[in-house]
């Protein structure tokens, strides 16, 4: 059995991401992230804050993160598919990384991001950075 792997993106194209942060995704961003981080303050909330945050680039611009899928072949000739899901750092080093560092370098990370997004010229990479948020929060792999 051979296999082939296949980075799938599930993103609307390049116009529809910007008409949405256009009309939607500019203001409704920045009240995401604000919900999000005053869920981080209390200790309940931490789950749905670091949720929220893992969606943000969702909410800014309907972007998914890339999935990896597998292809095998069989000897038959048919084909089986497979999501590779990658794997992950330890809870507790991500824990720890998240209470030392991810919290506050996330926070200045996404507002650089909205800062570039305001601009025509950043866009692209303020979109980039957004995608790239749940990695600095949590050392979260996608």
């Amino acid at each position: 059995m051979s296999a082939i792997t296949v980075e799938t993106k599930k993103n609307p194209g390049c116009l529809v991401q910007i008409v949405w942060f256009a009309f939607v995704g500019w203001w409704l961003g920045q009240a995401w992230m604000v919900a999000a981080w005053i869920l981080m303050v209390t200790i309940v909330g931490i789950p749905f804050g670091v949720l929220m945050l893992n969606k943000l680039p969702k909410v800014i611009a309907l972007r998914e993160p890339p999935r990896e899928v597998k292809i095998y072949t069989k000897g038959d000739g048919s084909l089986r598919r497979e999501t590779v899901e990658p794997q992950q750092i330890n809870i507790i080093l991500r824990a720890l990384y998240f209470v030392l560092i991810g919290w506050w370098l996330s926070a200045l990370w996404m507002e650089a991001a909205y800062a570039l997004c305001m601009s025509v010229i950043g866009l692209p990479i303020g979109f980039w950075m957004f995608d790239y948020v749940p990695a600095i929060l949590t050392l979260r792999r996608s």
